[in-house]
């Protein structure tokens, strides 16, 4: 493990990104690391990007910083991918990673490989903002970086209920809640609260959704009429995959939304034994251990019956 200013060596330019379709530990990680850094290394030039920035996310220091224009031709002398299994994974931002200098990844993703000229990979921990701390000097953290490392260890561990919550995970956020950082907005503005519409869709895919395999797995899905339906876009659909995989006795549960005509997204959660990246990485995606993901082609029954049978091969 090396420190931050040692991944920085002599770059006096550096950029920062996280995966696409932006999470609440990508958007934490991304702006701890950039907070900490404008605080504590004025020398160097500084950058952020992501594809988009929830408004929920924005009472998070500098968000208004983030570049979501996509790659503008820039080099830069250190280029840093966050909470980002693999460099497709960036996006539009990817060539950024691809033309720089130097490279570095902080991840927490089973299914990493590795793919910076530095990694720094934990996929025990809770999310990429715990892997984050380790590489930050503790007594230069401020409310800035307090406030969305925070917020990226609370959303990724599912507030402190996933398998992935350790001791370390409790005493960083302990420690960043000695800051003074409001937590109960934090928690409530990005991680509780749902609009109306986002509530109502849920409630339908819910009312929706399958269960099979004697109970154990539990799926559903939505499609753009649906979405349409209801007025809200891909972004307010986080929040199912958590509300299906809470039914007593399922262990599996998968949620596909449209992305396009022929293209769904797929969402994986289990709860104690099946390793859902397995299954994400056999179809060209990744994640952890109990949650995991990956885009696919073709119809959605076709696509989830195929998905059902590598589940049904794991259920005991």
């Amino acid at each position: 493990m090396k420190k931050i200013n040692e991944i920085i060596g002599d770059a006096k330019t550096v950029g920062l990104a996280g995966h696409i379709r932006p999470d609440g530990d990508c958007v934490g990680s991304c702006m701890a690391l950039y907070n900490y850094l404008k605080k504590n290394r004025q020398d160097l030039d500084v950058r952020v990007y992501l594809e988009f920035v929830d408004d929920k996310f924005r009472l998070i220091e500098n968000t208004d910083m983030i570049d979501t224009n996509g790659y503008d031709g820039t080099v830069y002398d250190l280029f840093i991918s966050l909470d980002t299994a693999s460099p497709d994974r960036l996006g539009f931002n990817r060539d950024f990673f691809e033309n720089a200098k130097r490279t570095a990844c902080i991840d927490h993703h089973k299914s990493n490989p590795g793919y910076g000229d530095y990694n720094y990979i934990l996929p025990d921990a809770s999310s990429a903002s715990e892997v984050l701390y380790d590489l930050l000097d503790e007594s230069l953290i401020d409310k800035s970086v307090a406030a969305p490392m925070y917020m990226g260890i609370a959303h990724d561990s599912g507030v402190f209920r996933f398998q992935s919550t350790t001791p370390k995970t409790m005493r960083i956020a302990a420690k960043m809640m000695e800051f003074g950082i409001d937590i109960n907005t934090i928690l409530e503005d990005t991680f509780y609260r749902k609009t109306y519409s986002q509530m109502m869709i849920t409630a339908r895919i819910q009312s929706n959704s399958k269960i099979c395999m004697d109970g154990k797995c539990i799926y559903g899905y939505c499609t753009t009429e649906l979405m349409d339906e209801y007025n809200v876009t891909t972004n307010d659909l986080d929040a199912v995959i958590a509300s299906i995989r809470n039914v007593e006795g399922v262990e599996v549960a998968m949620f596909a939304y449209q992305l396009d005509s022929d293209k769904f997204k797929i969402s994986l959660r289990s709860k104690k034994y099946v390793d859902v990246s397995e299954i994400a990485v056999m179809f060209g995606g990744g994640g952890h251990v109990r949650a995991a993901g990956f885009d696919m082609d073709g119809d959605v029954e076709e696509i989830i019956n195929k998905i059902l049978g590598e589940i049904e091969a794991r259920i005991k």
